[in-house]
């Protein structure tokens, strides 16, 4: 539908032609004839968004009729005022015989009308017509192909936004799940190994399980809440910098040593969650694939970066781990348009080293 302030120019512009062409009469031919050819030619213009190419066969009669009784002033400017909408508003299929008919009946009318008119001998008016209706036309084209242009631009930065937003999400699952499923799979292991000899380990255990499953439905309810909200509010803090030590005490649990230094600073909250988010999934990797004893957890911040670095001396999660953890910070790490590196440390196991930009959000 036409926006309304368009509406209402169209119908200034019906208001104003139409106004024109009783003032252009001369008191040569019937008033009910010179009406007739007005209302042909005025009126429609209001509605030319609305059906351009009825309006165009309207006033292009009306305009032929003024050219052949010498009532008209001026180059056909409603013709080329509705041409424009066609030009804009109907397809190429349909448009380009509206234009061609056009000019057939323009050129027609010319040959038939007195050569000493207001326009000249036919061939030089029907040039100079010709002119002003091809240039009306074409600009409305050329407004159809940008805005059809800017249109499909949309589309894209739409879809490539909602394919980021996928891989937001896709990383928020594996972060949460991959993390506390691996802690409740060592621990009920362990529980299921010692369920007879020592009871009192696998309550422990069993404890462990318990509080590890409660902080992950805690943290998927959150998520989903971000999903489910029209707005995007989150329904609890997004976790960040300062629960890392909860993290280390998870993987503590696990059976591994591990030690953390941290640098506590303000981060804006998107930072600090992937500052989080990419401890998790190295914890999560030694838990799961180094057969670790040691861990040693660095987070160093200063005015213009944040550095992580997660060492062990296991084996790394390798290449037939099977998952996306390392990806996915990866993928963490260049979206804030930082740097990455994971792989053997020269004295033995295996090293996480990201760096993150404190002043670029994502």
């Amino acid at each position: 539908m036409p926006k309304l302030h368009l509406l209402l120019a169209d119908a200034v512009a019906a208001a104003l032609v139409t106004a024109a062409y009783f003032g252009f009469q001369d008191g040569g031919e019937p008033f009910w004839v010179v009406a007739l050819v007005v209302a042909a030619i005025g009126p429609p213009l209001a509605v030319r968004r609305w059906w351009p190419l009825p309006v165009l066969a309207v006033v292009a009669l009306g305009s032929f009729a003024a050219l052949l009784l010498d009532l008209t002033r001026e180059p056909l400017l409603p013709v080329s005022f509705v041409l424009y909408a066609v030009g804009l508003l109907v397809p190429a299929a349909r448009a380009i015989p509206a234009l061609v008919t056009t000019l057939i009946g323009t050129a027609t009318v010319l040959l038939v009308a007195s050569p000493d008119s207001l326009f000249g001998a036919p061939v030089e008016a029907t040039v100079m017509l010709w002119v002003f209706l091809c240039a009306a036309w074409a600009a409305g084209r050329a407004v159809r192909v940008v805005r059809a242009r800017e249109a499909r631009r949309e589309a894209r930065r739409a879809e490539e936004a909602l394919t980021g937003e996928r891989l937001r999400i896709a990383r928020e699952l594996h972060d949460v799940v991959a993390h506390s499923m691996s802690l409740i799979a060592v621990k009920a292991s362990v529980a299921n190994h010692v369920a007879e000899q020592d009871p009192g380990e696998a309550r422990d255990a069993l404890r462990i399980i318990e509080e590890t499953s409660r902080g992950t439905l805690t943290e998927l309810r959150r998520l989903l809440g971000v999903l489910r909200s029209p707005d995007g509010a989150e329904l609890a803090p997004a976790p960040g910098i300062d629960g890392l030590g909860k993290l280390a005490e998870h993987a503590r649990e696990a059976g591994i040593d591990v030690k953390l230094s941290v640098d506590h600073a303000e981060l804006p909250e998107s930072l600090s969650l992937s500052v989080h988010r990419i401890v998790q999934e190295s914890l999560t990797n030694v838990v799961k694939h180094a057969a670790a004893k040691h861990c040693e957890v660095v987070i160093s911040v200063d005015e213009h970066n944040v550095r992580i670095e997660v060492t062990d001396d296991g084996r790394g999660p390798g290449a037939g781990s099977g998952g996306h953890g390392l990806l996915g910070m990866r993928e963490r790490v260049m979206m804030y348009g930082g740097a990455f590196e994971a792989g053997a440390a020269p004295p033995g196991g295996f090293r996480v080293h990201a760096r993150l930009p404190r002043e670029v959000n994502p």
